[in-house]
């Protein structure tokens, strides 16, 4: 299953067509039971926009909408990991936007934080802990009791916005900019 929704049937070389459709009807209601959990959709393919902080918006004029995303993850992040850095007394080597197909965020053994440039079109709350939560990880490089206990008393509550990140984290992955929006 495609973070797009699509369903792909994946089968040796000679299977028949008619194997094929029983094993699609054998399966439909798995099929049909993962669908249902990646609801409900957040729309981010509409003609016209690009995302922003959870919003639509005007795509940008005269730029590449991949660089333009890019360039607005490095300044959003940026001054997210300044401000709670500066609060949290946790200060990165660096920060590094890049284009990964499965993961938020990383911190390395030399403290460089590493984060997806799709992080921008969630809704802030969202972006700022998965900011915090790579902060953290510059004291507590796992994800052990401490590390989330580390978490919790940087960003209380923060569990709505991994619930969030979890039940919409498939659509922002299988995004991709258009031009234009």
């Amino acid at each position: 299953m495609h973070p797009t929704r699509e369903v792909e049937v994946v089968v040796p070389p000679r299977t028949s067509r008619r194997a094929i459709e029983r094993l699609v009807e054998e399966h439909r209601e798995w099929v049909e039971r993962r669908l249902a959990r990646l609801e409900p959709v957040l729309g981010l393919d509409r003609p016209g926009v690009v995302w922003l902080g959870g919003e639509p918006v005007a795509p940008p004029v005269g730029m590449d909408v991949g660089r333009w995303y890019r360039r607005e993850a490095r300044r959003r992040i940026g001054s997210i990991a300044a401000w709670e850095g500066g609060r949290l007394g946790l200060r990165p080597q660096s920060l590094a936007i890049r284009d990964q197909r499965t993961r938020w965020g990383s911190c390395s053994s030399r403290g460089v934080l590493s984060f997806n440039w799709r992080l921008v079109l969630a809704p802030s709350p969202v972006l700022r802990y998965v900011v915090v939560h790579e902060l953290c990880h510059l004291r507590e490089p796992n994800h052990s009791r401490a590390f989330w206990s580390l978490v919790g008393d940087a960003l209380p509550g923060f569990e709505a916005e991994r619930a969030w990140l979890r039940r919409h984290g498939h659509e922002l992955l299988a995004y991709r900019p258009m031009a234009g929006g």
